[in-house]
């Protein structure tokens, strides 16, 4: 049993598709006269990929809508975290700067 080509795959055909004058003149300003296959074969593909992705997506959204609704826990903001941000990288440098303006400022203040 033959499978069909896949989207990019195959011996290449010519066909015939009609355009609006505009079209044309815009598809040959970008790719030139001898680009104009390559470009709408990438068009039609990168299409096709978005179609599939759609059609997943709603298929996934589709069976998420009929089971039951998972609990999120709720996101809790980065300052009310018991780790810095970042700890791969330690604390930042504002944080260092403001620490020490802060210290400086009140050393300078006096008791």
């Amino acid at each position: 049993m033959v499978t069909p080509a896949a989207p990019g795959e195959g011996p290449v055909r010519p066909v015939s598709v009609s355009l609006h004058e505009g079209t044309i003149v815009a598809l040959k300003a970008r790719t030139g006269k001898r680009g104009m296959s390559a470009y709408v074969e990438a068009l039609i593909q990168r299409q096709l990929e978005r179609d599939l992705l759609r059609e997943l997506i709603e298929d996934a959204e589709d069976v998420g809508a009929r089971g039951p609704p998972r609990a999120v826990p709720p996101r809790r903001p980065r300052h009310q975290g018991l780790t810095p941000a970042r700890p791969h990288l330690g604390p930042s440098p504002r944080a260092d700067r403001s620490a020490r303006h802060t210290a400086a400022r009140a050393q300078s203040q006096g008791p």
